[in-house]
């Protein structure tokens, strides 16, 4: 038990384990187009964490300290966009952390994480430009579309857990647990007939297969479960893609 509490401090809570995961994520759809490379994949990482951390830390004593480390992660990051890509990229990168602080930033009135409903669409939006923008040439559409549904779908389970604590309006709230994991359901199903038709044969296996166990942890979501089923389990959703692709490739 000792153990498991030191993992969830020190590997979930410290955002370290969702942002891998969204950089798997991103990693998933760099094969599939054969664009990966690892500065990129560390671009997306530092990005993601940053992020992550000053989302979580804004509103206590540690958010200076945050802020510092946010400004080193930022020059970082232009630092290996502009020695590996060039100053597109650095403009796409740009934009998709203003639209990170548009989500939740205290010196703003009105932010995203504030306005019913708009959460779980506005994720799944920045979480798919940097899958179909970011790490490409040109914009792709039908990877966008991927990563909107399947992440889209992913946040909902959270609105579930948060259900009884959140000030602000969400799909359990609204239309009730069940109802909001058809929604779910229904955008996974989308995700993956979008994923059939494009995505290489292999690609499109592994996603479904992924959307396999996403299915299974959605229906058994309830704000009852403890948080590690949702920032360990669900929250690994997003990184099965990449892990069945390796597993198909290497076993």
């Amino acid at each position: 038990m000792n153990i498991l509490k030191i993992l969830k401090k020190t590997v979930i809570d410290s955002q370290l384990y969702v942002s891998l995961m969204g950089t798997l994520f991103a990693v998933f759809f760099m094969k599939e187009q054969n664009t990966f490379r690892f500065p990129t994949f560390a671009l997306i990482f530092i990005t993601y964490f940053s992020g992550y951390l000053y989302t979580k830390y804004q509103y206590t004593r540690h958010f200076l300290k945050i802020l510092v480390l946010n400004a080193t992660a930022g020059i970082v990051c232009a630092f290996l966009i502009i020695h590996n890509h060039n100053e597109i990229r650095l403009l796409k990168w740009f934009i998709i952390v203003v639209l990170g602080l548009l989500y939740n930033s205290f010196f703003l009135d009105v932010y995203i994480r504030k306005i019913p409903l708009l959460k779980v669409f506005y994720v799944g939006l920045v979480w798919a430009l940097v899958n179909c923008w970011l790490t490409l040439p040109e914009f792709s559409m039908p990877i966008f579309l991927i990563s909107f549904f399947f992440i889209t779908a992913l946040v909902l389970p959270f609105d579930i857990r948060d259900m009884n604590s959140d000030t602000v309006k969400t799909f359990p709230m609204l239309i009730g647990v069940e109802k909001t994991k058809y929604i779910a359901y229904g955008l996974v199903f989308i995700s993956n007939i979008i994923g059939i038709f494009y995505l290489d044969f292999h690609y499109a296996l592994a996603f479904f297969m992924a959307s396999i166990v996403t299915y299974i942890l959605i229906y058994f979501s309830d704000n009852k479960r403890d948080d590690a089923y949702f920032s360990f389990g669900v929250e690994t959703c997003s990184a099965l893609p990449f892990l069945f692709l390796v597993i198909m490739e290497y076993f």
